[in-house]
């Protein structure tokens, strides 16, 4: 029996005899004599092979038509065709044609953490690859310790970070880099004269050193108020209430000035610090009004006494000036006789007597 076979522009023909490669027909026509059987592959398509691939590699002619990539257990290959990503490899030999198109692989080697290869970051949010990958963000007022298998490996900065997605445990613990405030609200407290009093203290924060802050130190932020607290039940019990209503304002400065190693330690600095209420209990703030109260009223005798004193020193010298000069004398008293004119509405005239010369008199005396 004698075939007739057509083998167009980029496509290739294997000879199949018993299952057994025989020939391998290119571009043309082709005679075949005897029952054979013949497949023809597009090398626009990679190549499948219709049996064992190790066994039509033994053929020269087809070997040298085909690029082979074996892929191990722990790899995967990102295929590429004409530069453009086209799909994942997995565990496997494939085998693609030559001349058509061009091919581009990049083998992976997913038993390690890193991503070395260069591959851009754009496809490793593939949907493709994603599975392959381990994603995580770190924002831009934040910063990152990256531990690999349990052990810190690096610090690392904002941005996304990617690593190969294997049985190798890998994490990112972030802290936050900005100013903080911490409350210490609701402190009771005893001072040196036993008065009890609540006070509500607030520090601002921030991370300075964050391998301090999270490797040499566990729950900084909780260290940081225990401390805090502490120096400042410290300080409060070695003064008296009026030395300590006196010193309100250089509270803070003081005591973080004595603990000021201490916070260095958790990898932390201090910026600021302060009282922001110091509550009295009712019993003593109502004492402490009325002391208030008594010491307001003997400021306003004391400012009524000094106001009375200058008024009397007014006075005398006031007389020793009229008693010196007659017509000052005259002067005020025209001064009075004056007011007096002012409140009086009307006057009536009794009895006998020539009361036009009286007040002449009185006037111009």
């Amino acid at each position: 029996m004698i075939k007739r076979i057509t083998i167009k522009a980029y496509q290739v023909g294997l000879v199949f005899e018993n299952r057994k490669l025989i020939t391998v027909l290119k571009e043309g026509n082709h005679w075949i004599i005897g029952n054979k059987q013949i497949e023809i592959f597009e090398m626009k398509q990679s190549f499948v092979a219709p049996v064992e691939l190790n066994i039509l590699l033994q053929n020269e002619e087809l070997a040298s038509m085909l690029e082979v990539i074996e892929i191990a257990d722990n790899e995967m290959v990102l295929y590429f065709v004409n530069g453009i990503f086209k799909e994942v490899l997995a565990t496997g030999r494939f085998a693609f044609w030559k001349g058509y198109i061009k091919n581009e692989f990049i083998k992976v080697d997913l038993s390690k953490v890193e991503i070395t290869e260069d591959i851009p970051l754009t496809l490793l949010e593939n949907v493709k690859v994603r599975s392959f990958t381990r994603r995580f963000q770190v924002m831009s007022h934040e910063k990152g310790l990256l531990f690999v298998d349990g052990k810190f490996a690096k610090e690392v900065g904002a941005g996304t970070h990617y690593f190969w997605n294997n049985t190798i445990p890998v994490e990112i613990k972030t802290i936050d880099l900005r100013q903080q405030q911490m409350e210490i609200s609701g402190q009771e407290l005893l001072t040196k004269d036993k008065a009890s009093l609540r006070i509500n203290f607030f520090v601002k924060y921030q991370v300075v050193d964050i391998s301090k802050a999270l490797l040499e130190n566990k729950d900084f932020e909780k260290q940081l108020y225990v401390l805090m607290q502490l120096a400042l039940r410290a300080f409060i019990g070695g003064f008296t209430l009026d030395e300590l209503l006196s010193k309100k304002d250089t509270i803070a400065e003081i005591i973080l000035e004595e603990i000021k190693d201490k916070i260095q330690n958790l990898g932390v600095s201090v910026s600021d610090a302060g009282i922001r209420d110091v509550i009295l209990p009712g019993d003593m703030k109502e004492i402490m009004n009325q002391v208030l109260l008594a010491e307001k009223k003997a400021q306003a005798n004391s400012i009524m006494r000094r106001e009375e004193t200058a008024a009397t020193r007014s006075l005398l010298n006031t007389a020793k000036l009229m008693e010196e000069n007659e017509m000052l004398w005259k002067l005020k008293e025209m001064e009075y006789v004056e007011k007096i004119a002012d409140r009086i509405g009307e006057i009536t005239i009794s009895g006998s007597g020539n009361i036009i010369g009286q007040l002449k008199e009185i006037f111009v005396k």
